[in-house]
């Protein structure tokens, strides 16, 4: 009995290891690769440290400036004799103060500064964003790219397995003198290049996968696997004009939110010129029976005389300069974005056509071409040189046409990064 049971505890184990041996990797559609970049890659987190540290260095903007204490001797002579009360009943000299001070903020520089502080995180919310869609496009251009490789070693693997049959076949037909060696070679020769090329692409879809972990801030070599579904989208009745990217573009808000501001730093510079009031009292303990005494003074401090408001009017004559140098900016941005946008759009629909052209006329007349050899090969009126020749240009054309796949799903991840469509 326990020697059973010792076989079937066996048996569970090895096929519990041989489970985990052939498991399949996580299929991961681009969705799913695109959250975990959003979670995961550094750059959100740098973005989201540097907002944090913003918005907690505004919630000091209506500080007050700290106040001043003060202890000491006041108008005390330096014969100590005299501190004490006169033999002729006089009062003793000097006495011992203490003093407070304390300065009060203008109301409306506080509120300057707070809305200049607190609008400071703006900027780095939009360029977070920005930043974000980069990352969005690199991560979609290796996984469009490793599409395209998939169906490629698709290709190559099953003309492979028919390079095979034709040369078991050719050596068939050699030795039964029905056809020519130096086609049996040729053969060879293709079936070693695709050979070469399947090592190249499993190789590429290797480089893909650790770029797709890089961007997801996982270990490199994390498998797993994507899911081969893509779509074309249509793009073509988009008017591309100032509206649009200002409303899309995050870097273009970035730039509205430094322009905005530099508005609100202009304002904190002028509300510098408006004066701040102060109290400072003071009180003294008298010598020798001297009274005391008290001060009870009012301050303030006059930043718009000439000789004190240069600098602060510098500063504010110099922040509007920059908002200016900001708005030509932007619309240098816009410019530059709406020719590329437009520009790509115009090729995006060529290279549909292209695209097009190959699957719906070139693809399909190659392959009824390189099927009517088969069929005369195999009923003996075509030659295995014909055949080949029919097969590689087949086999050239349906590359090019994933390469020109691949050309047009980077346009539209080039499209879709200039609208900052996800």
């Amino acid at each position: 009995m326990s020697f059973m049971l010792n076989r079937v505890s066996i048996l569970a184990l090895v096929l519990f290891i041989a489970g985990g041996c052939f498991a399949q990797p996580q299929q991961m559609p681009l969705d799913s690769i695109l959250d975990r970049v959003q979670r995961g890659n550094p750059v959100g987190r740098m973005y989201d440290n540097d907002i944090r540290a913003m918005d907690e260095a505004a919630r000091g903007a209506r500080s007050w400036m700290a106040p001043e204490v003060g202890s000491g001797f006041w108008m005390a002579p330096y014969n100590t004799a005299l501190w004490r009360k006169q033999p002729d009943g006089s009062s003793g000299m000097g006495q011992y103060m203490i003093s407070a001070q304390q300065m009060f903020p203008n109301k409306k520089a506080q509120d300057a500064n707070a809305a200049y502080m607190g609008a400071m995180s703006s900027v780095e919310k939009e360029k977070k964003k920005a930043s974000l869609n980069e990352l969005y496009a690199a991560a979609k251009k290796n996984y469009y790219a490793w599409i395209i490789l998939r169906k490629k070693w698709g290709i190559v693997e099953r003309d492979r397995r028919l390079l095979e049959f034709m040369i078991r076949n050719a050596e068939i037909r050699y030795r039964n003198g029905m056809d020519k060696l130096s086609a049996y070679y040729k053969a060879k020769a293709a079936l070693g290049n695709l050979e070469n090329m399947r090592s190249m692409l499993e190789n590429e879809m290797v480089q893909k996968r650790i770029a797709l972990n890089t961007l997801m801030n996982r270990n490199k070599l994390t498998p797993f696997e994507i899911d081969t579904v893509y779509s074309i989208r249509d793009y073509h009745g988009l008017l591309f004009d100032s509206a649009l990217i200002t409303e899309t573009r995050s870097d273009i808000r970035a730039i509205d939110r430094e322009i905005d501001l530099a508005h609100l730093q202009r304002h904190v510079e002028l509300t510098k010129l408006r004066p701040e009031f102060g109290l400072r009292y003071e009180h003294m303990f008298g010598f020798g029976g001297l009274p005391m005494q008290f001060t009870l003074m009012g301050m303030v401090r006059i930043p718009f005389a000439s000789w004190s408001s240069k600098m602060n009017k510098a500063n504010a004559e110099s922040l509007k300069w920059k908002a200016a140098s900001l708005e030509q900016e932007k619309l240098m941005t816009i410019n530059e974005v709406t020719g590329m946008a437009a520009g790509i759009q115009a090729e995006l629909e060529t290279k549909k056509k292209q695209v097009t052209l190959f699957e719906q006329n070139i693809l399909p007349a190659l392959e009824k071409n390189y099927q009517t050899m088969k069929l005369g090969y195999e009923q003996n009126t075509e030659e295995l040189f014909m055949l080949l020749d029919a097969w590689e240009t087949l086999n050239m054309t349906r590359l090019e046409w994933l390469d020109q796949l691949q050309q047009l799903l980077g346009m539209q991840v080039e499209l879709e990064k200039i609208l900052e469509i996800r």
